[in-house]
């Protein structure tokens, strides 16, 4: 309730007639505006000649004075009006910036700029299944030697078209990622195509008892097939994905389309992998620290001409035991050196919208993917024995020597540390081995193995690939970079050129009962073994000439991090896999978000910040009425100007008074 009352005060002033008129259109006025305000509000106004006194009672007591007195003489009664209205108004300002504008986007900073650290912590927590917000997916990755199946989840998308969605691995009650394996390879049944659904069965029904009852017909299933079918005849994969997708709906209830199902080439999977190691470091989202790398992106497909600035992507280098692979973003207009050139360029570039919306370019990136079969780790090591074997032979024949034909008289190889002797069997034949440890030696020798070509833009085996820009670029190194750094030489992580190169000819010019001695005490890290230790020597100078001779990356190139895991887990393709599968997913949720309106928002605003728009009606209402007071007052002088004050004090019977000076 809004309580006013209007009193002539004990000092000469005009009549209780004159004063009834003004009291009753004031109390006119506040009537209105008492009927929105809170009850508990109760204001009390007192006019007198000499001042204005507003006191308003909350569950606190505040007291208001404005007065004529404190105004200087100078200001004349607009003037004064001005500046009152410019402080409330400023006040008024204030707070709304302090309560709404801050809160809003303080907070959305704050909660992006922390979101990565918090990702650690959650992601790590197990998945809580009755969340009836929570969708699901699941991808099974059939490869050459077994079929391991991923539960990923993800909440209701934020509404934003320009966000992706918050992917993660699913986590049982134990914390542990829902994950399960089985062996053979999916390829092992070639030639019976009709027992691979009941091969893959256990899988299905694992994912099946941990995704909820309820959720079933709307988890999409994926089912990509990697290196091992790939090598199989065309009608033999077709027969085995028939089998899949004719015998799967019938046992299972989980999305499961003829899409669904498929061999995807290295390139898709270089892409997947590629996009899942992004986005578990937070390269697609929005810029929001000024610290965060950038890059000007250059799209083709857009009309709009103008360079995009968005966070900079990472790139991969993978190398495993029997292929090497490089994938990262190419974020310039490429060159060709030549229309063949040209040609091969198209089945390494890959070019793909991440982003819901067909239309936006925000999430449209061009990736360069390479897979080199024969470069990986053990094959390279492989093929360099079949060169030795092959060549020493030759030369004994050719020589009349017996070099490597008896222990005594070894072949002496500068890949493997001093002194460790070790043979390559071919054909019946025994070649003897003994390391000399020279770490440059090794590199020369294995520099024809790269199969380098003079033409430019061009890496291993002569194919083709796009500048990187150096200077602003990162990359990842898995498997292998990592093993060969930190495993034996333990300086994994950021990667230095030349204190790698000190460190790896200072264990390969090691001998190798020192070495042997060394790991006894555990020096090493615990998974290397011996295997590990003998041809660290020869995979460090392989990495190394790979990285820098293959790939052409600078010696002083310092944005290299070696890594086996990021964000203490380890990172698949098949997430790169779920997130661009589901990319158009976020629709959904848009249109459901558009459907509802936006008075949802509003009352759930109102609900959560009552108290503040308490504050901002109090205001209005104090504004409403220190306007209306200050034209009481202004309409008061003019009559007093007027004389009109003596003739009122007459007709109600009093003597005259002598009539106060002008305020």
């Amino acid at each position: 309730m809004v309580e006013v009352s209007l009193c002539a005060a004990e000092a000469p002033g005009p009549s209780q007639a004159g004063a009834r008129p003004a009291a009753s259109s004031v109390l006119s006025f506040l009537y209105g505006v008492a009927v929105n305000c809170y009850s508990c509000c109760s204001i009390s106004l007192v006019v007198a000649f000499q001042g204005l006194s507003i006191s308003c009672l909350f569950p606190a007591s505040w007291h208001f004075s404005i007065s004529p007195v404190g105004c200087p003489r100078i200001l004349n009664t607009t003037l004064r009006q001005i500046i009152v209205i410019g402080i409330l108004a400023a006040a008024v300002s204030l707070l709304y910036y302090s309560l709404v504008i801050r809160h809003k986007y303080g907070r959305s900073y704050r909660d992006k700029k922390f979101h990565r650290y918090l990702a650690r912590v959650t992601d790590t927590e197990a998945t809580d299944t009755s969340n009836p917000n929570l969708n699901y997916g699941i991808v099974v990755d059939c490869g050459s030697s077994g079929s391991r199946i991923f539960v990923y989840c993800w909440p209701r998308h934020n509404g934003n078209p320009h966000d992706l969605l918050d992917i993660k691995q699913m986590r049982d009650k134990n914390r542990k990622p829902v994950v399960m394996k089985i062996k053979p390879g999916i390829s092992e049944f070639a030639s019976s195509p009709e027992r691979v659904s009941d091969y893959i069965s256990p899988l299905l029904k694992f994912a099946a008892e941990h995704v909820p009852r309820a959720k079933h017909k709307e988890t999409p299933l994926y089912i990509l097939c990697t290196a091992g079918m790939r090598i199989l005849p065309e009608s033999q994969q077709k027969a085995i994905l028939e089998d899949l997708l004719t015998d799967i709906p019938v046992r299972f209830d989980f999305l499961f389309s003829d899409s669904h199902a498929e061999v995807i080439s290295g390139k898709q999977e270089g892409v997947y992998a590629w996009i899942g190691i992004n986005f578990v470091l937070g390269r697609f989202e929005h810029i929001d620290d000024e610290d965060d790398a950038v890059v000007e992106v250059h799209i083709p497909t857009s009309e709009n001409k103008e360079a995009i600035i968005r966070k900079r992507t990472v790139g991969i280098l993978d190398m495993g035991g029997v292929s090497t692979q490089i994938a990262y973003e190419v974020p310039k207009t490429v060159s060709f050196a030549s229309s063949q050139q040209e040609e091969v360029a198209k089945n390494l570039l890959a070019e793909f919208n991440l982003g819901c919306d067909a239309h936006q370019t925000e999430h449209v990136y061009r990736v360069y993917v390479a897979t080199f079969l024969g470069f990986g780790g053990n094959a390279a090591r492989q093929r360099y024995e079949d060169s030795i074997f092959t060549n020493t032979i030759f030369r004994n024949r050719l020589l009349g020597k017996q070099t490597g034909m008896t222990s005594e008289s070894p072949y002496l190889d500068p890949c493997l540390p001093l002194e460790v002797e070790d043979e390559i069997r071919q054909n019946g034949q025994t070649l003897y081995m003994r390391g000399t440890g020279d770490f440059n030696l090794c590199r020369e020798i294995i520099q024809p193995l790269m199969n380098k070509t003079n033409e430019t833009q061009t890496s291993l085996n002569g194919i083709y690939q796009p500048a990187v820009h150096f200077q602003n670029s990162e990359f990842y190194g898995f498997s292998e970079f990592f093993y060969c750094t930190e495993d034996v030489l333990r300086m994994g992580g950021d990667y230095n050129a030349a204190k790698f190169i000190k460190a790896a000819k200072d264990y390969c010019a090691t001998k190798w009962s020192v070495l042997q001695e060394r790991f006894d005490h555990g020096l090493y890290a615990s998974h290397a073994d011996l295997h590990r230790l003998k041809y660290q020597c020869f995979k460090s100078a392989w990495m190394y000439e790979v990285f820098h001779s293959g790939f052409s990356f600078p010696i002083n190139y310092s944005n290299l991090k070696t890594a086996l895991q990021v964000y203490d887990k380890e990172v698949q393709w098949t997430l790169g896999a779920i997130l661009y599968r589901t990319r158009f997913l976020p629709l959904r949720d848009i249109q459901q978000e558009n459907f509802r309106g936006n008075h949802s928002h509003w009352r759930g605003f109102s609900f959560v910040y009552n108290h503040y728009l308490f504050f901002v009606c109090f205001l209005i209402v104090l504004l409403s009425i220190v306007l209306y007071l200050l034209r009481l007052r202004r309409i008061h002088r003019r009559m007093l100007r007027n004389g009109s004050s003596a003739s009122l004090w007459i007709e109600e019977g009093l003597p005259p008074q002598k009539i106060p000076g002008a305020l």
